[in-house]
């Protein structure tokens, strides 16, 4: 499939005294560049968007566009709806915020991340614990089971990232009983993006933070217990040993029989 990673927005950078001028990136998935066009404020527009990509998909023809700014979300909807391009919403474009990051700085993927909310009570599990499987079994050891939700990118597969077979991918296990479904189904709706420890008080308390669709993040757990602070930073550390690789996955109970969901995460730093 032919995919553009894409954004148009401004970044400190003015035309005209007072006059913030935008840009328009598209680039591959590598983080080539395809095309570029400044704007100049007064102009932005869902119209002035579909003009451009109109006149370069009919050079380059292209499937889907890949944008993870929740800012411009709806210039883009309103610009492909009669151009039979599909919007993607997503914080997986690597290419992209690489070709940004060397051109305009870190200011350029600057997103504001509201607090993180609780997780509602209705979808509480019983019991979570932390776990690890070698980079080699993490394809292999649900294939046998009917899982009703299940997200793993082709492109985070370890295999297709050089990961060494023997590498632990760690992940978080919700064993949520009857509340299992209705997790996996909200977890599914919300597109889970990354998981993480923030620490409140070092080496004693703190939790577990989801991150979700552009710019949503919840509560998934908390703690007050130096063993399970410790657990949670050798999580972290094992994220950092596998390119930010990591799981999620939510069973009914720790009889191992039934899996609710699983999903393939990738902590992406800003």
């Amino acid at each position: 499939m032919s995919s553009w990673q894409a954004d148009f927005y401004h970044y400190g950078v003015s035309s005209l005294p007072g006059e913030e001028l935008w840009h328009l990136t598209l680039c591959d998935r590598l983080g080539n560049l395809l095309y570029t066009q400044t704007c100049p404020q007064r102009e932005v527009s869902s119209h002035w968007l579909k003009i451009h990509l109109q006149t370069l998909g009919q050079r380059m023809p292209v499937e889907e566009i890949q944008i993870f700014r929740p800012q411009i979300l709806n210039l883009f909807s309103l610009a492909l709806e009669d151009l039979e391009i599909s919007l993607i919403p997503t914080r997986r474009t690597l290419g992209l915020k690489t070709y940004l990051k060397e051109h305009y700085g870190d200011g350029a993927l600057h997103i504001d991340s509201p607090p993180p909310q609780p997780l509602p009570e209705s979808l509480w599990g019983e019991q979570w614990r932390f776990a690890a499987l070698p980079a080699s079994d993490l394809m292999t050891v649900f294939q046998d089971y009917p899982i009703p939700y299940l997200d793993f990118p082709e492109d985070l597969w370890p295999v297709n990232r050089g990961i060494a077979s023997d590498r632990l991918i760690p992940g978080v296990i919700i064993y949520a009983g009857r509340q299992a479904r209705y997790l996996g189904q909200w977890l599914a709706s919300i597109g889970p993006v990354s998981l993480h420890y923030q620490a409140l008080d070092l080496n004693e308390a703190g939790g577990l933070v989801l991150e979700a669709g552009l710019s949503d993040r919840w509560i998934m757990a908390t703690f007050n217990d130096g063993e399970m602070a410790t657990n949670a930073q050798t999580f972290m550390n094992r994220q950092m040993e596998a390119q930010g690789l990591h799981f999620l996955l939510v069973q009914p109970d720790d009889s191992g029989m039934t899996t609710t969901g699983v999903w393939l995460l990738q902590h992406l730093a800003p």
